[in-house]
């Protein structure tokens, strides 16, 4: 029998940058223990933050993806017209965009079925963010 459960949660506010949140959506979603075989999706209801999926041992990863991402897209492009909210506010739509507001994670015997050094990043893209909130869906049987 198919068993869904949804819950939505307000994570602590981050500093700008690439967290792992994993331990947090385990311990605020116990129901994933009732789903032997499913999915996990976790989505972001924010346009200046977002959600991947990465290394989650060596913290020098999320050093390099932050620094990395501003390479990419930085600060105080002349071409920038959506500026009411400071420098960091267009980029971070963008690099929003880029990562995605969402991740999706199999589920099997009731735990999340990642990789050995996987984990599952909040991407913060302002410098002041603030608390963030995610929905969590969890289906199987």
């Amino acid at each position: 029998m198919m068993k869904t459960y949804q819950k939505e949660i307000t994570l602590k506010p981050y500093k700008r940058g690439f967290h792992i949140i994993t331990d947090t959506i385990v311990t605020e979603f116990p129901e994933l223990k009732h789903i032997n075989v499913g999915m996990l999706q976790v989505f972001i209801k924010h346009t200046s933050a977002s959600l991947t999926i990465n290394e989650n041992a060596d913290p020098s990863v999320r050093t390099d993806f932050e620094s990395h991402i501003n390479v990419m897209v930085p600060e105080n492009q002349p071409y920038y017209i959506h500026t009411y909210e400071g420098a960091d506010d267009m980029p971070a739509h963008i690099k929003s965009s880029l990562m995605g507001a969402s991740v999706q994670v199999p589920i099997t015997n009731g735990r999340l079925n990642l990789g050995t050094w996987q984990g599952i990043y909040l991407c913060e893209h302002r410098d002041y963010g603030g608390s963030r909130r995610i929905v969590l869906t969890a289906f199987g049987t």
